[in-house]
């Protein structure tokens, strides 16, 4: 759900990055870092080894040789958030009715709208809410959704310099199984 776009793609949104702006200890935040509207770092917007080059910056540590796996138990960063959020969304489309009730529907649209309010990168969300002014939910079926989803999903995919998902097979990857057995 992450917004960095590249020179070919569509103009990057204005994201309060934090060239210049100091640490309580005077030294200066990386080149990138993400802030929150509070104007500290959002961790919910960087990548986890941004935010620990941060944190060892403002605390003087020196980086090891070997980099530790980042813990479990510490808060998302934008990758794993991204991640999360699209299994959530995708595993919701793929348990969606064939043909739901109108309720099940107005449900799914109001879903979508409050997730991507509350969203918690900012700047993910307030692009993800622009999708959907543009690219309203198709919730009809669940064929229709598991499409629409996936193609909103190829939209981030495509800002983000990464391989687009070929949307034909989104029942395989995400309700049935892959045909190879794979996953059985």
């Amino acid at each position: 759900m992450a917004d960095d776009t590249t020179e070919t793609q569509q103009p990057k949104p204005k994201v309060p990055l934090a060239p210049g702006n100091t640490i309580s200890d005077g030294s200066v935040y990386p080149k990138g870092t993400i802030l929150g509207p509070d104007g500290k770092p959002c961790r919910a917007c960087n990548e986890r080894s941004a935010f620990s080059a941060l944190m060892s910056q403002a605390s003087k540590k020196k980086a090891t040789a070997v980099p530790k796996p980042p813990p479990t138990d510490c808060p998302p960063d934008v990758v794993e958030l991204g991640r999360s959020s699209w299994t959530l969304l995708h595993s919701i489309a793929a348990t969606y009715p064939e043909t739901p009730t109108p309720a099940q529907q107005n449900d799914l649209k109001s879903f979508m709208g409050l997730f991507s309010k509350l969203y918690p990168c900012w700047f993910c969300a307030q692009d993800f809410q622009k999708y959907i002014k543009k690219e309203e939910p198709r919730v009809r079926t669940r064929d229709e959704f598991g499409k629409w989803l996936c193609d909103a999903h190829n939209e981030v995919n495509r800002k983000l310099g990464k391989k687009e998902f070929d949307c034909r097979f989104w029942e395989e990857r995400w309700k049935d199984g892959w045909k190879d057995g794979r996953c059985d």
